[in-house]
């Protein structure tokens, strides 16, 4: 029976003995998706280093994609849509801003305000590199099948509206 057991269950086992006093029943979703996480992590990066992109480029590129013309936001909406500091979101850019694939600028709105905006290049890359992710995406969730792959959507898309409340 231990060896039908995946690397969480068996740690759940152990604790079992160990500590039966305790219920360790969440383990087996948070260990197994701190597991799934790190996994998928490696996964896509494999894809986002085959474009020459970092994770950080690879989102800051693909939230500019993704807001439409004229594919631009402020520093601020940058850290609020890729979830992350806006000194990341510095960090980031200034990388970006290396390889030519944005550009940032003072807002004609705002003259303390800045602006980044995807260049030419940078949609060209993002674009070839989103469709790349995609299908990378596709192939690492096709083993659920189609309604376990809505079933899990919903659980996770409800598990974090509750932990976001």
């Amino acid at each position: 029976m231990e060896r039908d057991l995946d690397h969480v269950g068996r740690i759940m086992g152990q604790w079992a003995v160990e500590r039966p006093d305790l219920d360790v029943a969440p383990q087996g979703i948070i260990g197994r998706l701190t597991r799934i996480a790190q996994h998928l992590d490696e996964e896509l990066t494999v894809v986002y280093r085959s474009f020459g992109l970092g994770e950080g480029e690879f989102d800051v590129l693909a939230t500019l994609r993704r807001t439409g013309e004229p594919f631009e936001l402020t520093p601020g909406a940058l850290a609020a849509s890729t979830m992350v500091s806006s000194g990341a979101v510095t960090k980031r850019v200034d990388r970006c801003l290396e390889k030519g694939w944005v550009t940032r600028r003072v807002s004609e709105l705002d003259g303390r305000g800045r602006v980044v905006a995807l260049t030419p290049a940078g949609r060209t890359l993002i674009d070839e590199a989103f469709e790349a992710h995609m299908a990378n995406e596709h192939r690492l969730v096709e083993g659920l099948g189609d309604l376990g792959r809505s079933r899990l959507a919903h659980l996770l898309e409800t598990w974090g509206r509750t932990l976001d409340a």
